[in-house]
């Protein structure tokens, strides 16, 4: 311990289990100033228009941030919470600190490495440094078979070289203390204050309601696995859409940085050792090698993946039609599944799997709209929004990205398949509700004595499609 006074600028790694940068920090100095800072580019517009962070994502990082705060405060520590840019903020905390350091993690994205690269000008400028660490998934970068530069395009060879040579690392134990000097702390800002109008509003119909921070993240991880014991099942039931346990829902802590992976992962171990060992348990991890895929691929690619035609360069003559665009955001395509997936996602912030990768299809394969409107538009919305997964699954499902084929999804197949008793759509499309699961999936196949039998007319109680269905593209996607 040297003695000195150190700050630690959390991002997207709001925790304190599996923390190498805090860790670090309390080791080697003799006391760590604890920084949050609420930057304003967050909670402006994106390139086309829409919020970047909606009221869903703020109040959960708000939440997330007091979290962090109380459980600082329990190990005799302190969060100093600010707004502002951080390359003008923690210059000057470091200086009234007499800082020499200042630890954060390093995220791929390029607004986030722009960030990072300003403060590190700022604090040289000013005699002190940056130290920044890998802190964000399974797998570390320096552990990977080859180097990222030199990594696989597509999933499946990564992965199996990745599974061939790799354990990944243990999660490293909370801090038992943080040794914090007298600071000004500074208050949590409300959504008010950081420009919102209004607060979200709370839907019934929520598949899982989502508390932001660390403790909620650790609770879900033991109701899940442990309480619950539905990793048991969790290959199965991982492609539901309705209900809190068809999935883990760990995705929005992850996003946060209420959970690490590494964590989750040694759940996961110790379940194999208790309890069982199968697919299933095999699967989260997959998934979870499948979100440190596009963390690599963008420290790889970088800006390349918000280009129209992405890595691949593709030139597809994509279309601008805001009438249609709307339709789409709003659920009101007249194709049901999709319909009832964006009205889940409009109304909680939260969209299965299954329901992102085909109402993503919809828009850029079936409505050959610009993909990155609607990667644009879930980035706005998403409680668990993350660059690289959020824009590299788009980029793959609209043929820009990591994969050789065209992903277009036969939504109306899909539908069937993963709810066939049409209980998801007539759950978030009431119009439907009662509509034998055919009609319901595809009102417009309803003869006129049908229609008025059901009480149904198409073009006034629910739109007619958009387009015509061909049914002739990908019908499956598990793996």
């Amino acid at each position: 311990m040297t003695g000195d006074t150190a700050l630690v600028w959390f991002r997207s790694d709001r925790r304190l289990h599996d923390n190498p940068v805090l860790s670090r920090a309390v080791d080697a100095a003799s006391a760590v100033v604890p920084v949050y800072v609420f930057d304003p580019r967050a909670f402006g517009t994106t390139e086309f228009g829409f919020p970047k962070t909606g009221p869903r994502r703020a109040q959960f990082c708000r939440e997330s941030v007091q979290d962090l705060r109380d459980s600082l405060r329990d190990r005799g520590g302190e969060l100093v919470v600010r707004e502002g840019r951080p390359e003008d903020v923690l210059p000057d905390l470091a200086a009234a600190h007499d800082a020499d350091t200042v630890h954060c993690q390093t995220l791929p994205a390029p607004d986030e490495q722009g960030v990072e690269d300003a403060l590190a000008t700022a604090l040289r400028d000013a005699g002190r440094a940056l130290r920044t660490r890998w802190t964000h998934t399974l797998v570390h970068p320096a552990d990977l078979p080859t180097p990222i530069p030199n990594i696989e395009d597509t999933f499946t060879p990564w992965r199996e070289a990745v599974e061939a040579t790799i354990e990944p690392r243990d999660p490293i134990p909370a801090p038992d203390s943080v040794r914090t000097p007298p600071v000004e702390a500074g208050s949590v800002p409300s959504l008010a204050e950081l420009g919102y109008d209004t607060e979200p509003t709370t839907d019934d119909r929520a598949a899982y309601r989502f508390a932001g921070g660390e403790s909620a993240g650790l609770a879900r991880i033991e109701e899940y696995v442990w309480k619950r014991d539905r990793l048991r099942e969790y290959k199965e039931t991982r492609n539901g859409l309705l209900g809190p346990d068809y999935s883990s829902k760990f995705s929005p802590w992850l996003a946060g940085g209420g959970l690490s992976p590494r964590r989750i992962y040694a759940e996961v171990t110790r379940y194999e050792h208790e309890r069982v060992e199968n697919d299933s348990t095999y699967w989260l991890g997959f998934e979870l090698l499948w979100r440190d895929f596009f963390q690599f691929q963008f420290a790889k690619h970088g800006a390349a993946f918000f280009q129209q035609g992405g890595i691949r360069d593709r030139d597809i003559d994509w279309r601008t039609d805001e009438t249609a665009f709307r339709r789409w955001a709003d659920g009101r395509t007249g194709v049901p599944f999709v319909d009832a997936n964006m009205r889940e996602l409009n109304a909680t912030g939260y969209l299965s799997n299954r329901g992102r990768q085909n109402v993503a299809s919809f828009l850029a394969n079936d409505l050959g709209l610009d993909w990155r409107r609607g990667a644009s538009y879930f980035e706005s919305r998403l409680i668990d929004y993350d660059a690289p997964n959020n824009w590299g699954n788009w980029a793959y499902v609209a043929g820009t990205g990591n994969d050789s084929r065209d992903r277009s999804f036969d939504v109306l197949w899909q539908a069937q398949r993963y709810d066939p008793d049409a209980e998801f759509v007539t759950h978030w499309l009431p119009e439907l509700d009662g509509l034998p699961a055919a009609y319901a999936h595809e009102p417009w196949t309803m003869d006129d004595t049908a229609r008025q039998d059901h009480g149904i007319e198409l073009g006034v109680d629910y739109p007619r499609p958009m387009v015509e269905l061909d049914g002739e593209k990908e019908r499956d996607a598990d793996s």
